[in-house]
């Protein structure tokens, strides 16, 4: 007898496990250092843009959620994109997550040399040489097979957690409900500018797509995991934003570790220590999941021909992709010597790979549209991501130019190899 789609037996990950997965998947290095970011920009009128990209996140998770319980499959945004669109725009998705990697960890490597140098004192030089420690031991430390296991990264999800909680309850005692005003200094517009940067945060629930196989009963468990975790990251991020700008105040602005300043408030001086071996761990463990994700990712486009053959080596389940992490790794530090010279600071970085981002979320969710059932909630859902990621592409401005050379670069590869 055929098992219901409903029962299907796939892996062994419940609910509440896929719950804690996504969780930690989610809540990643942006929230050590974009609360601060997004106050600088719309002051406390930013919790408005961390209130709607909360609330407005609920459709787009939904639909990856739709799609991975119908299509569980470990190729992810990619494979719905082959399904739907054939093989381009499943080559314009890996061209977009590949060459994301390379922005987004530097980025990431410098806010945590910030909460190194808050620990330790030195300013600038401290952030650039912890950055750069960082950026040189990931790549080494996969190019040996030196991976965190599943259960590291969950308890390295947790960590952050537990962390967040017990910042933002040392330090409410402290906040004052006059720090929000005046609410909107920079004017309204600025709340959307401010939400364009936080899609950082919210970057994750792609997740969804690759985990699904792993799930005892995919059609069940995976909306139930994905309905707990976009409640308990919401409350999260809302709660770190009001804390950092009520207890902070004017100072949230000009903060680069808001994580440490809200435990400094509660705890002392001493508590900074705390907080940049915290910044460490979860940095080092987020960076090490995406560049041994993209590695492999490089190694299967060379495979399938959406990037030169030559980066195929380790593509095989158990290989380690050491040609495509050389490639992830040397763009990465070409992009953090660049900013480090230049002293443009981690924002432009953040504000291209999140355009990145949301390109792939608008090939998804209209793969969506044309793989999900008709007159389906998830298929509404999904009308509703869609709208929601044009807007975000709409606000990112000058910074669509990057995602848009990204996808010409991939169809005029595919193109170029096709000929030959």
């Amino acid at each position: 007898m055929t098992r219901a789609a409903g029962t299907r037996q796939g892996g062994g990950l419940t609910a509440g496990q896929g719950t804690a997965l996504y969780v930690g998947a989610v809540l990643g290095t942006g929230i050590i250092a974009l609360p601060a970011l997004a106050a600088e920009i719309a002051g406390p009128a930013s919790l408005l843009a961390w209130l709607g990209l909360a609330i407005l996140s609920a459709p787009l998770a939904a639909t990856f959620a739709a799609l991975g319980s119908r299509y569980p499959d470990a190729g992810g945004v990619a494979t719905y994109a082959r399904l739907a669109f054939g093989d381009s725009a499943a080559a314009v998705v890996g061209w977009c997550f590949y060459f994301a990697v390379p922005l987004g960890a530097p980025a990431a490597a410098l806010w945590a040399g910030a909460y190194v140098a808050g620990a330790l004192g030195g300013g600038a030089t401290t952030i650039a040489v912890a950055s750069l420690v960082i950026m040189v031991v990931v790549p080494i430390a996969n190019a040996f097979g030196a991976r965190l296991t599943g259960r590291v990264q969950l308890c390295l999800g947790l960590l952050l957690v537990v962390f967040l909680v017990v910042a933002i309850a040392l330090s409410l005692p402290s906040a004052r409900m006059d720090n929000l005003r005046p609410f909107a200094p920079h004017g309204w517009f600025a709340i959307g500018q401010a939400a364009t940067l936080l899609v950082w945060s919210f970057v994750g629930w792609e997740a969804v797509t690759y985990l699904t196989a792993e799930f005892r009963r995919p059609a069940r468990d995976v909306p139930r995991a994905t309905a707990a975790a976009v409640f308990v990251v919401g409350v999260m991020y809302l709660a770190v934003a009001f804390a950092t700008i009520t207890v902070l105040g004017p100072a949230a602005a000009q903060t680069a570790t808001p994580l440490g300043d809200l435990l400094a408030v509660g705890l002392g001086g001493h508590a900074r220590i705390l907080a940049a071996g915290t910044a460490l761990l979860l940095t080092l463990g987020a960076m090490n999941a995406y560049y041994a994700g993209a590695s492999k990712l490089g190694a299967a486009l060379g495979r399938d021909g959406a990037l030169p053959a030559w980066l195929a080596s380790g593509s095989v389940a158990g290989e380690t992709p050491r040609r495509s992490l050389a490639v992830v790794g040397v763009l990465s530090m070409v992009a953090q010597l660049a900013v480090l010279a230049t002293g443009v600071g981690p924002k432009p970085l953040v504000l291209l790979a999140t355009s990145l981002f949301a390109t792939v979320y608008a090939i998804g969710v209209a793969a969506a549209i044309r793989l999900l059932p008709r007159r389906s909630m998830a298929r509404a859902a999904a009308f509703v991501a869609l709208a929601i990621v044009v807007v975000l592409l709409v606000m990112s401005g000058v910074y669509l130019i990057w995602p848009a050379l990204v996808t010409g670069g991939a169809l005029l590869y595919l193109r170029r190899s096709s000929i030959r």
